[in-house]
């Protein structure tokens, strides 16, 4: 059984296991300190009854009007804690959160085109794909060019669902379109 608590900046030195997954980005300590001043309601942690971190979830809310919303900035969960559903878990607290107290339109977030599999997760949790990210991770020097999906999905301020879109993984923009 594990528990939901919220992130420490202690933590940064215990979720190696955690992060140790090829696609889980990995970022600067400076960078985690950042989101957990900023954002501490949406960053936080599963935990097993030792105490040990199992997985997290790393969130912050942007965008002005119709464009306010929860974003999942890092979602990662331990390899031996996987398809137990803490994904979901984390997923869902962030959903909450992020409509009350932030009353955000859509949560989204920035998925590799090729990962098939959490794209799969994704969709299971209702996201589906609003467009397409053309060269989103890396760049026109960088080896690693891939494309990204921006995945949304509509929360109850939205009634009219105008944060999502179909066929989004034809609608394709560049990254420096993407925060206009």
């Amino acid at each position: 059984m594990t528990s939901l608590r919220p992130f420490h900046a202690t933590d940064l030195f215990r979720v190696n296991a955690v992060n140790l997954d090829v696609l889980t980005e990995n970022y600067h300590i400076s960078f985690y300190l950042s989101y957990l001043a900023q954002w501490p309601t949406l960053f936080f942690s599963t935990v097993d009854p030792q105490g040990e971190i199992t997985g997290y979830m790393m969130g912050k809310t942007e965008g002005r009007g119709k464009e306010w919303h929860g974003h999942v900035t890092c979602l990662s969960v331990a390899p031996d804690y996987r398809r137990i559903g803490l994904a979901r878990t984390l997923v869902d607290n962030l959903e909450r959160r992020s409509e009350d107290p932030y009353d955000a339109y859509f949560i989204d977030l920035f998925v590799r085109a090729s990962n098939a599999l959490a794209i799969g997760m994704y969709r299971n949790f209702g996201y589906s794909v609003y467009r397409r990210v053309v060269g989103y991770y890396g760049g026109d020097d960088t080896v690693d060019n891939e494309d990204a999906f921006d995945m949304r999905k509509p929360l109850k301020r939205d009634k009219n669902r105008e944060s999502i879109r179909e066929n989004g993984e034809n609608f394709r923009v560049r990254p420096e379109d993407v925060y206009l």
